[in-house]
């Protein structure tokens, strides 16, 4: 775990079922060398997806519990909560949500905003978590990237934000024009491993150049700095990736990007995305309850010497015992460390701290502010606080409103 915040990511992958959100986590994994070969859902290997652990998900190929994970892209610590579409699992995308800082919202070029789609963006919006949105499947027969942009607008009330044009669409689908760099990117390889970057298409110069302009006109409503540096001809990739951060972060725009998971384009430039617009622990405001004083807010900073507080997120009894997933707020957590449990009083002693991968798991001697991890053998439930007995906190509120 990096000691550097601002180079950590906590993400969730939400969308409706069978938009490609655990397809688009294996090949995350594997950009990122977390694993070495790709395995898909309902792959001929009969393997099955990484994210995908229990028997019934790979027997059936949807996802059902929230599957935790982490990797690094470009220096970036990302922690991915890979979670369920089916309505049917809503609490665990509520439970995961509660504690990511940012999130991908995937959704099919073809089917476009979905039921669950709107039931995930509200959920989004009560904890104020910033989104990319990621229309996947640009190659099946029927996609269509712009009429998804238009019901992110029309269904959902984002403020949608093209950075990306498609080159070629359905089985002709090749890449895309990065409308921040002005450049055609291809995904080459038995897996897309390989960029390639060139100049735009001829056919596609008029276009992409339209989306641009479009584009650069949505994000100066954002910075005065973009707009005088429109006027005089001096716009910079790095100035635009700063207000598209600076806007997503605000909540005031979905930056929109592009790509087909199963044929291994478009997912290295959402890694990129992610790095580059979506928040670090310390740009998120969290906010507790203060037991002691009749639950008067309370504003947590990302500091890892500040005292610990840290919220268990969900439970989960399998072959290890009961096992905790926890998301730390402030402080540092190890192995040996006193932590109180806030609704029932009771102090422990953390005996095994772990880091997720699926089902399964590395061993760490402590974990700081931004971090999620697991730990073995403390009694508790889904939603409780621990602290290190210095503070009498709360992240959930223990009234029933």
């Amino acid at each position: 775990m990096t000691s550097d915040l601002a180079r950590v990511r906590n993400i969730g992958i939400s969308a409706h079922i069978d938009s490609g959100k655990t397809t688009l986590t294996e090949r995350i994994l594997f950009y990122t060398q977390r694993i070495h070969a790709i395995h898909d859902v309902k792959g001929k290997d009969g393997v099955g997806a990484k994210m995908d652990s229990m028997d019934l998900e790979r027997e059936r190929g949807i996802t059902i519990q929230s599957a935790a994970t982490h990797c690094v892209w470009s220096g970036t610590h990302v922690n991915i909560i890979d979670t369920p579409g089916h309505v049917d699992f809503t609490i665990e995308v509520e439970r995961a949500l509660r504690v990511l800082d940012g999130a991908v919202l995937v959704l099919c070029a073809v089917a476009g905003v979905q039921s669950q789609s709107l039931t995930v963006d509200r959920q989004m919006r009560r904890y104020g978590v910033p989104r990319i949105a990621f229309v996947n499947k640009c190659d099946r027969s029927g996609a269509n990237p712009l009429r998804v942009r238009d019901q992110l607008r029309e269904k959902l009330q984002l403020n949608p934000v093209l950075l990306q044009v498609p080159i070629g669409l359905e089985d002709r689908f090749e890449g895309v024009v990065d409308l921040v760099t002005m450049e055609a990117v291809r995904f080459e390889g038995a897996n897309g491993e390989r960029l390639s970057r060139g100049p735009v298409p001829a056919d596609l110069e008029a276009e992409a150049a339209r989306a641009r302009e479009e584009m650069l006109d949505a994000l100066s409503m954002f910075s005065d700095e973009l707009t005088e540096a429109i006027l005089e001809e001096r716009v910079t990739p790095e100035l635009v990736r700063a207000t598209i951060r600076q806007a997503t972060i605000g909540l005031k725009i979905a930056p929109v990007m592009l790509g087909s998971a199963f044929k291994n384009k478009g997912v290295q430039l959402l890694l990129d995305g992610v790095a580059d617009y979506l928040p670090n622990p310390s740009e998120v405001v969290n906010r507790g309850v203060d037991l002691d004083r009749e639950e008067a807010e309370v504003t947590l900073t990302s500091a890892p010497d500040a005292p610990l507080v840290m919220l268990a997120f969900k439970l989960e009894d399998g072959r290890y015992g009961q096992l905790s997933y926890l998301r730390i707020y402030q402080g540092t957590v190890g192995r040996g460390t006193e932590v109180t449990n806030t609704r029932s009083g009771k102090r422990h002693k953390v005996g095994r701290l772990v880091r997720m991968h699926a089902d399964e798991m590395e061993d760490i001697d402590a974990a700081t502010a931004g971090d999620i991890v697991a730990m073995f053998g403390i009694d508790c439930h889904s939603g409780d606080t621990f602290t290190d007995g210095t503070l009498n906190v709360a992240m959930t509120s223990m009234f029933v409103p």
